[in-house]
């Protein structure tokens, strides 16, 4: 017996027909009618004994992305089934940015809904003992062990090896997934408070009422439900490092505090008679424009100041593609200890082609969920393109996808790394040859014309709709449904710029 599928929908017919098809598979099930209410079972007590979410997309009030983002702002990491009557690529792109696991097109068929729960718990279980490895594992991480081959990250590791030597506050910058966290570890890791405590904070994660207690704690009786006395992670982290991530989210009344603590070095606890000095390093990190957000009132523009002494941006996974395949094989390693009874010897060429050529909107996070699953539900020894589905329907078209898995794999490194690392030179993995990226079967579509400038949507549009016919071979429900439009608006369109639907061929040119 597993633990329990937490089923959100706000329709009760489907409700009761997902209880019934769960309960048969021989799981328990926890019924919700809202995102609201499904989000209170993951706050509440009975949180640990979710295995995996079912949740409906379209719901009114707290919707299906909602619920997704939410729980990524909270750190929920339990695996989501989402569901949706909309069967469109860009829903389920939508969804699976979001951090979803699988999904399924209403009215889901019990099997494709037993496959999807077993293989939800299936990568969880494999989760659970990696980060039970991990933790066993610890060590201090420094930026000798980063995993970076791109030019990019230079400037990164160059900046935090200059601040690891100081004892300046530090502001990282860049996109979700990125590895603002484990940059801001590398400095702790390289400097003086090496040996003292990190202590993190996602300021996105707290309750707005508690932030102000959280940071700086509390005395016993100071409000309602504060039956104990609380230090406070300002406090905890006392002659080492605190990290606060998505520091742009605290409350402005808490930004006033904050202030404070950074400039006296010390903390008035909640119902508090006398101040509390604190030796702190800080290090904040945030996803968003801090300088933007003072211009529209949201952030003090003293405490941005104080905070932007020394900034470090983290640039995008789409800026430094060099690095995938570094990571992709540091990921593969970090499944074998969890899973000893079978070892990927690598991934194919065009696997590593089509993850190369996707845009990681999810970043490195979003690259490790992915190879994480992939390697954990490969049947073979190998990963290759059909292990990655999501990802290769969207790059689909400006890859080769037909030739490369015939390629010897581009091999796993010897060993796994002790240490938790996101990004760094450390893995001694064989250099591939490069892969061939963008191998384009008809035609890559082109943005520009011969004289540099942009060219008309109109003709773009025009080109699509041919290139989508001869990919799709006049299979014109298909045509429309991968374009995201319908059928009739698709024969207007073919009618507009005078495609013969019955062979994709321009019998006029459109005016």
């Amino acid at each position: 017996m597993t633990g329990s599928i937490l089923i959100v929908d706000d329709d009760p017919v489907q409700r009761r027909l997902l209880e019934a098809a769960v309960t048969r598979f021989g799981h328990t099930a926890i019924v919700v009618d809202c995102g609201v209410a499904g989000l209170d079972v993951l706050d509440g007590p009975g949180a640990r004994d979710v295995s995996v979410i079912i949740l409906d997309l379209v719901m009114p009030g707290l919707d299906g992305i909602g619920v997704l983002k939410a729980m990524r702002e909270r750190d929920i990491r339990v695996p989501v089934i989402v569901q949706t009557a909309q069967g469109g690529i860009e829903t389920v792109v939508s969804a699976m940015r979001h951090g979803a696991f699988d999904f399924v097109v209403k009215p889901a068929s019990p099997d494709r809904l037993q496959a999807s729960i077993s293989n939800a718990l299936k990568v969880e279980a494999v989760e659970g003992e990696v980060k039970r490895t991990s933790r066993k594992r610890g060590g201090l991480l420094t930026f000798r062990d980063m995993i970076t081959h791109s030019p990019t990250m230079d400037r990164v590791i160059r900046l935090g090896q200059k601040a690891a030597a100081s004892n300046i506050p530090i502001l990282i910058e860049g996109e979700s997934g990125v590895g603002k966290e484990l940059v801001a570890r590398a400095i702790q890791g390289s400097g003086d408070r090496r040996s003292k405590p990190f202590v993190t904070v996602n300021c996105g994660a707290i309750p707005d009422n508690l932030v102000e207690s959280i940071l700086f704690g509390h005395e016993k009786g100071s409000f309602t439900g504060a039956t104990d006395k609380h230090t406070g992670k300002f406090v905890e982290a006392h002659s080492g490092t605190l990290f606060l991530d998505e520091i742009g989210d605290l409350p402005l009344d808490v930004q006033v505090k904050l202030l404070r603590a950074v400039q006296e070095g010390e903390v008035d606890p909640v119902g508090g008679r006398s101040t509390v000095k604190v030796d702190i390093r800080l290090i904040s990190a945030t996803h968003r424009n801090l300088l933007q957000q003072v211009k529209d009132g949201k952030f003090r523009e003293d405490l941005f100041y104080r905070l932007n002494v020394y900034p470090i941006f983290v640039p995008p996974l789409r800026d430094r593609r060099d690095d995938i395949p570094h990571l992709v094989t540091h990921f593969m390693e970090k499944v074998a200890p969890a899973d000893p009874r079978r070892r990927l010897q690598g991934i194919s060429a065009a696997a590593l082609a089509v993850l190369q050529a996707y845009d990681w909107p999810g970043n490195i996070r979003q690259l490790e969920n992915a190879v994480f699953r992939a390697s954990v539900l490969c049947e073979g020894d190998v990963l290759t393109i059909d292990d990655f589905p999501q990802i290769r329907a969207q790059v689909e078209g400006t890859v080769n996808l037909e030739t490369d898995d015939a390629a010897p794999p581009v091999p796993s490194p010897a060993g796994p790394r002790d240490e938790e690392v996101l990004v760094g030179d450390a893995v001694p993995a064989a250099e591939p040859d490069p892969p061939a990226m963008f191998q384009p079967r008809f035609g890559t579509l082109r943005a520009l014309d011969e004289r540099g400038n942009v060219r008309a949507l109109a003709d773009v549009e025009f080109e699509m709709i041919r290139l989508a016919i001869d990919h799709y071979n006049g299979q014109m429900s298909e045509v429309a449904r991968r374009l995201g439009i319908g059928r009739s608006t698709l024969y207007r369109k073919l009618k507009e710029y005078g495609i013969d639907p019955e062979t994709g061929r321009v019998d006029r040119l459109a005016s």
